[in-house]
């Protein structure tokens, strides 16, 4: 059983909180936006797995660590993990036939800005997006969720609001 922390669209933005609510993971996953390799270092200090892909606005620093799509076992779960990713019946052109083809149990992705969970009954796999940590963009609430896997079941989902972005 593995506790994972994930976050998206971080922007550059630190938030000491992160580490707080990361604290009892096993691992940190990272949807892209990174922004800077400081954010990297400071999470990856937090658990002892950090997985990351790049987003559309990380340079190259970032892109050289981090891969555009990730796929990976995590338990007995198989996880797929891309930034920009779509949603539930409406997934992003770069990413539908993957998910088609080689449907993950879990899917999560960012870029969006907007939190949302969902299980796609007709992939049958669990779409995360856990909305945007960072200071930039339109999103009004800033979050980031926390799951258990343990062997390929989800339980234990949780939402936690870092506050309203200040705009």
């Amino acid at each position: 059983m593995k506790r994972i922390g994930i976050i998206s669209d971080t922007h550059a933005y630190w938030d000491n909180r992160f580490a707080e609510h990361f604290s009892t993971c096993d691992e940190i996953w990272h949807a892209g936006d990174i922004g800077s390799l400081e954010v990297v270092e400071r999470l990856q200090a937090v658990a002892p797995v950090f997985r990351a892909v790049h987003g559309n606005i990380d340079g190259g620093d970032i892109r050289r660590f981090f891969p555009e799509i990730l796929r990976f076992r995590c338990e007995d779960a198989d996880v797929l993990l891309k930034h920009i990713g779509g949603y539930p019946g409406r997934y992003d052109a770069s990413v539908r036939n993957r998910l088609l083809q080689h449907t993950p149990n879990l899917f999560v992705c960012g870029h969006s800005h907007i939190l949302r969970i969902e299980y796609d009954k007709q992939l049958k796999m669990l779409h995360v997006n856990p909305g945007a940590a960072g200071l930039s963009g339109w999103q009004r609430v800033r979050t980031l969720v926390l799951l258990t896997i343990d062997g390929a079941a989800f339980k234990d989902c949780q939402v936690v609001e870092l506050g309203r972005r200040e705009i």
